[in-house]
This record gives C-alpha cells, structure tokens and sequence, in this order.
C-alpha cells in the first residue's frame, strides 16, 4: 500500500490523496553537509527535518557512515518514521537515500522527499508526487535511483534576485533577513505537513499552502 492513495472525487479534477497504514515511512530532507551550509536556501530541507524530529521527539541524531546518512527514528500512530538527512552533497543525495531504502525496504510510494525550489514564490509549500527534477540535483539524483513515483514537500525560495546571479550562487546563499524572520512559521507548516502524513487518516490535496499571511 503506497504512502498517499489516491481517492477519486466525481467531477472533480483535483487529486487527494490519503496516508496509508503502513509499517515504515522514509522522510529524506535535501541539503549538503557542514556547518558553511546552515541556514543556506539549498539546507531548508535539513532545517525542516530538526524541527519535525524535534517537535515530535524522535530519537538523536545517529550517523550511519555505511547509510551515507544522519537518522532518526520515531513511532508515531503506528507508523515507524525514519528521517534522514544525507551526508553526501546535494548531487549524490540519491546514494544516501537508495541505500536507506534497500536497507529498510522501503518502496518510492512510501517516500517523502523535503527540498527547496526555486521557481516556487517564498511563502509557498507546494505538495506533489511524482514529476520531474525541474533542474534540482537533488531530486535529479534520487529519481536516477527510485524513479519519479514519491511524494514532495516543495519550499519556495524564489524568485531570484538579481535575476542575473547564478543559480547556484543563489540557492547556496543564506536567506535575506525579512525572510529569515519567516524561518519559525516556514518550518512550523512543513512540521504540520509531516505529521498529517505520519499519523494518517488526513486527506491531503495536492495543493500549494502558503505559511506567510
């Protein structure tokens, strides 16, 4: 039984989608690894992920070397949830994750991947599953891995600007000070997001939230 189900509406065009009961979950926040790198756009992933674990009490933080990941591990409803963060860079984030899941034998439809996206307006959290990497390495690697079929928590963090900076130098720059302010409610809502998926039984549209009124 995969991660969300679809559930036809009659004459409705929007998808929703439910959490099954299933025995594991794999929730993967994309970032790169070391300290140069916190509070960057490209980590938001990462900082999504501490404030899940923390505000749901999973266990520390583990670094498992062979996984290629840091982890953490909670019950919740039922549902065992394992977080990770990978240590590779972003580039090589399928590695990590593809071996967190043939670990655990965890199948794509039961995976959740948290990322930033550029061409999303900061302010917006889209939901999706399945599609393309529309340019992020990240996700560009993991689909090389598992294929396109998991879900995504999608973080704006556009537009860019300038508009003439390189991409690479934007999303590797840390957010500018308004934003910064927003850093509590961003990760509050993705938190909420997570949760609705753990403990299921939410109906969830693939929808676009904004967490800045």
């Amino acid at each position: 039984m995969g991660l969300f189900q679809r559930r036809p509406q009659a004459g409705e065009t929007i998808q929703y989608y439910t959490l099954g009961q299933n025995k594991t979950v794999l929730v993967v926040g994309l970032g790169n690894p070391g300290k140069e790198y916190d509070g960057t756009r490209h980590n938001i992933g990462f900082a999504c992920l501490d404030a899940f674990a923390k505000a749901n009490d999973f266990g520390p933080w583990i670094d498992k070397k062979d996984l290629k990941c840091q982890q953490a591990t909670a019950t919740l409803a039922g549902t065992r949830v394992i977080l990770i963060k990978p240590t590779t860079f972003m580039n090589l984030s399928g590695d990590a994750v593809q071996a967190v899941a043939n670990f655990y034998k965890i199948a794509a439809s039961n995976l959740v991947v948290v990322h930033d996206e550029l061409d999303i307006p900061f302010g917006q959290i889209r939901l999706r599953i399945g599609g393309g990497s529309a340019g992020h390495n990240g996700l560009k690697s993991i689909i090389s891995h598992l294929g396109e079929g998991f879900a995504r928590v999608r973080i704006g963090i556009g537009p860019k600007e300038p508009e003439q900076m390189d991409s690479a130098d934007f999303v590797l720059a840390k957010f500018n000070a308004g934003q910064s302010s927003h850093m509590s409610e961003l990760t509050r809502e993705v938190s909420a997001i997570l949760s609705e998926y753990a403990y299921g039984g939410a109906q969830l549209p693939q929808e676009t939230r904004s967490f800045i009124v």
